[in-house]
């Protein structure tokens, strides 16, 4: 018995120290659609989700600021940029590169741009039971990173419609602020006769991939489930944090799902909350989109 349980006991804290270090491995995951209309030319762009950055994620930062060597013709940030009130010095300068080669861009919230963390039973995503009632969280610098993005050339997407040249062509934009805290307010205002259209989103709730179906977006891109943040080997995330099943809680696929008349695609994104730094078989990624 004894043996038994110093045996669980180590596997427990091996996987734990394994989810701690997938945490860390960065990765781009690459994708090819081809969904463009005839006669515009191809595109690369990044969609980069989910950051949460603390002001001590040198790796993180690093990471980002290499994203240039890619060569990317737009850049979309999904939300969820900063972990801490303090962070925001750190996004800019690991964002800077991009912004230096004139790469056009838009962006969008999530809570935790808002809303710094704060600390919750991981099980609660789960096993919703068990929540507690959370302390008052800080207030995040979202106005002054605003600011900061526009000043980068970067678009604010909430709630909003932009144009923005890519690939020789103008192409429609458009996005919501974070519904997964009830922010969301399609814009109203009718859908522009561009040949091509790129949504943003930070949490993929069916009901707004609905509504850039219905307007004619074909590609949206979101973050937020962070993949599911740990998944069973061999068979897939528990969770999704929002309304969309655990086949679908990241990746690129067609929606609505069986008629894919939209792509979507869903970012495991880059960091985690600093209460729960650990990912399993689910390792952080920032997408790198081909469209053709």
């Amino acid at each position: 018995m004894i043996r038994t349980l110093a045996g669980v006991t180590a596997a427990g804290l091996g996987v734990a120290g394994w989810s701690v270090w997938e945490a860390r491995q960065f990765q781009r995951s690459f994708h090819h659609l081809s969904i463009l209309p005839a006669g515009m030319e191809p595109v690369r762009i990044l969609n980069i989700s989910d950051i949460h950055l603390m002001p001590n994620d040198g790796k993180k930062v690093e990471f980002l600021r290499d994203l240039t060597d890619l060569k990317p013709d737009a850049v979309f940030l999904t939300g969820d940029q900063l972990s801490s009130t303090k962070a925001l010095p750190s996004l800019l300068r690991a964002l800077k590169p991009l912004a230096d080669l004139g790469i056009p861009g838009a962006f969008v919230y999530g809570s935790h741009d808002y809303f710094a963390p704060v600390w919750k039973n991981p099980l609660s995503y789960v096993i919703p039971q068990l929540a507690s009632e959370a302390k008052e969280p800080e207030d995040l610098p979202h106005e002054a990173m605003a600011e900061a993005l526009v000043d980068y050339g970067w678009t604010d997407l909430r709630n909003a419609r932009a144009t923005l040249s890519l690939g020789g062509t103008e192409i429609g934009l458009v996005g919501v602020d974070d519904p997964h805290i009830d922010l969301d307010d399609y814009p109203t205002q009718p859908a522009s006769s561009l040949p091509f259209t790129i949504g943003l989103t930070h949490a993929p709730y069916s009901r707004v991939l609905n509504r850039m179906n219905d307007d004619g977006v074909g590609l949206a891109l979101a973050g937020h489930t962070h993949g599911g943040q740990v998944c069973v080997p061999g068979y897939g995330a528990l969770v999704t944090n929002c309304d969309l099943d655990t086949k679908h809680v990241s990746g690129v696929f067609g929606w609505p799902i069986g008629k894919r008349t939209m792509s979507a695609a869903i970012s495991r994104g880059l960091g985690t909350s600093p209460y729960a730094p650990f990912r399993l078989a689910c390792r952080p990624e920032i997408q790198v989109i081909d469209l053709a």
